[in-house]
């Protein structure tokens, strides 16, 4: 069985919207109260001939139905109702009328009112392409409509609950419409075949579906486990680039053999990123890096400030940073807020991530003046306490390959867990020997449970490094606010995943709202770096200059830029955009 009929066998009885049911209660509605009409005129007629002796047309027997049913007319007959059959013909007929039209009338005529009255969003889009149809509507939706609209991208969102939809449309200004996302005709009313790209975030069945609608719309082909289209004959090289999310990891292969080009799992990749955190924290060696400039010797990387290392408690201005290493720092995360470029008089603590770029020596200088000794490079110290089991937690696990020492905290006894035990309790903590330990990693499900435990962890072992994973993007400055050191949201490292996909940008990291992109010069030609005044007015940093096919990193103020140049920049999206203003105005 072709994959695309399976799917329509799969969730073809659930492709209904909430109208169309309506529009079928409606009509039943309409058949039944035409029979039981019909009923009663026969009834009625019959029990005049049998009882009064009084033979009446079918008409003038359903012209009295009507009647007595709308108490319109009603009494023209009383006359002829004198036997007790009759009489109880005629209270059935009444209590009936009244049932079926007065009381139903709520049911169906004022919801259809309602519907009609109220604000209701659209079933279709106008013209539009190159844009982004984000089926269904989520957090990480959300994080990803924020990345696009910090870049002006348009996008559309198909949301098939239409009250959510309704919401939407009224209250947010979201563009969205209502429908079906399964459904190729949805997809169509989406304008998807001429969209840049598809994102599929339903569930991960109907995300499947999704990618097969999306596939037959546009043309293109179903590809095998391993990413390689089938060989149908058909071209999808003007195929939206379809993308799904998975919950259960395991079925991304699914996804793509349905057609997705890129399948996401942000809790998988939550853990990956958690294990970098950790394996920097421990490791001399710089890892993590974005390079530039192909084979030349320029990263740009992030590095957590550990406490107890040289950096801890000293201002920007005293840390003396670019004089000690040579590296640039571009910008700092102090308790989850990013300043670009971070002000002289800002406190580094152990709870700042600093952004820096230069040359792999001058960074691997930098890292070691973040790191602790207390922590990372003695052997008391370097054991991780991973509290939680789950997807996250195995992937933590995982990436750590055991390269770090690590004892596992789970409610549940399970392969893999070492110690059984609530991470809230104090027991539990100390029978996980969490003193000897230098990191305690909180990848537990519940964000609220993560909250505790940071607060008994921060109040048992006040040095203690603490790295937390946030379901809800709200949660992450209560994470911080508790004394987390680390704090990655499941919403964020979604959007940040999507947007560097789909719009082919280089990220620093994909839990964090930094970018690195290639920018022609424009108009800043001729100038130099002070002059344009790039880093005051925009907030951005140039790193590099690409020019001519050569790499150019050693800039400064006094750099002028020529025709041609390709200035790589870093900062925050808003920066980013506020760069592309300023290059189209000069």
């Amino acid at each position: 069985m072709d994959p695309r009929d399976l799917a329509t066998f799969a969730y073809g009885d659930r492709g209904s919207s909430n109208a169309a049911r309506q529009r079928r209660r409606i009509a039943l509605y309409l058949v039944g109260l035409v029979g039981i009409a019909v009923l009663y005129a026969l009834a009625y007629q019959a029990a005049l001939f049998y009882f009064e002796g009084v033979r009446i047309s079918f008409a003038k027997a359903a012209l009295t139905v009507v009647e007595s049913f709308t108490t319109t007319g009603y009494g023209e007959d009383s006359g002829l109702w004198t036997t007790t059959p009759v009489q109880m013909l005629l209270v059935s007929m009444q209590l009936t009328g009244v049932t079926l039209i007065f009381l139903a009338l709520p049911v169906f005529l004022a919801p259809w009112v309602e519907e009609r009255l109220s604000q209701t969003a659209p079933t279709a889009v106008e013209d539009i392409s190159d844009h982004v149809v984000l089926a269904g509507f989520s957090s990480r939706g959300e994080a990803l409509i924020d990345e696009l609209e910090t870049r002006d991208r348009s996008y559309v969102v198909v949301e098939p609950d239409r009250a959510a939809a309704n919401e939407l449309y009224t209250e947010t200004g979201v563009p969205v419409i209502h429908g079906d996302p399964k459904l190729s005709e949805t997809l169509r009313a989406a304008n998807a075949g001429e969209a840049h790209a598809v994102v599929a975030d339903v569930g991960d069945e109907a995300n499947a579906s999704i990618a097969l609608s999306a596939r037959d719309l546009a043309g293109g082909a179903p590809t095998s486990a391993d990413g390689d289209a089938s060989d149908t004959g058909e071209d999808s090289a003007d195929s939206p680039q379809v993308v799904t999310f998975v919950e259960d990891y395991d079925l991304a292969a699914y996804h793509r053999y349905a057609g997705a080009d890129d399948v996401f799992s942000p809790r998988h990749l939550i853990g990956e990123s958690i294990a970098r955190k950790v394996s920097a924290g421990v490791r001399p060696e710089l890892d993590g890096s974005v390079k530039l400039g192909g084979d030349e010797d320029f990263d740009i990387v992030e590095l957590p400030v550990q406490s107890g290392s040289e950096l801890a408690g000293v201002t920007v201005a005293e840390s003396g940073i670019r004089e000690r290493t040579g590296a640039n720092i571009i910008g700092a995360w102090f308790r989850g807020e990013f300043v670009s470029p971070p002000p002289p008089d800002a406190r580094i603590d152990g709870q700042t991530i600093l952004v820096a770029s230069g040359p792999e020596g001058s960074l691997e200088r930098l890292k070691g003046l973040t790191l602790s000794q207390a922590r990372g490079l003695g052997t008391r110290g370097s054991r991780v306490v991973l509290a939680g089991f789950d997807e996250v937690g195995t992937t933590v696990l995982e990436d750590l390959d055991g390269n770090v020492p690590t004892t596992v905290v789970d409610l549940r006894d399970k392969d893999g867990v070492d110690v059984v035990g609530d991470v809230t309790k104090p027991e539990t903590l100390r029978e996980a020997d969490t003193e000897t330990a230098g990191t305690v990693i909180l990848t537990v499900s519940s964000d609220v449970t993560a909250v505790f435990a940071t607060l008994v962890v921060r109040e048992l072992y006040p040095d203690m490094e603490v790295i937390a994973r946030a379901d809800a993007t709200e949660s992450v400055r209560k994470l911080y606010q508790a004394g987390a050191d680390y704090v990655l949201a499941v919403a964020t490292v979604a959007g940040r995943m999507l947007a560097s996909t789909i719009l082919e940008e280089d990220i620093i990291s994909f839990d964090q709202q930094v970018e690195l992109v290639r920018i022609d010069c424009g108009d800043l030609a001729g100038r130099s770096l002070g002059e344009a005044d790039v880093r005051a007015r925009t907030g951005v940093t140039v790193v590099a200059v690409e020019r001519d096919s050569t790499f150019l990193s050693d800039i400064g103020p006094e750099f002028v830029v020529e025709p041609g140049d390709s200035l790589i920049v870093a900062g925050t999206d808003e920066d980013v955009n506020r760069f592309n203003r300023l290059v189209e105005e000069n």
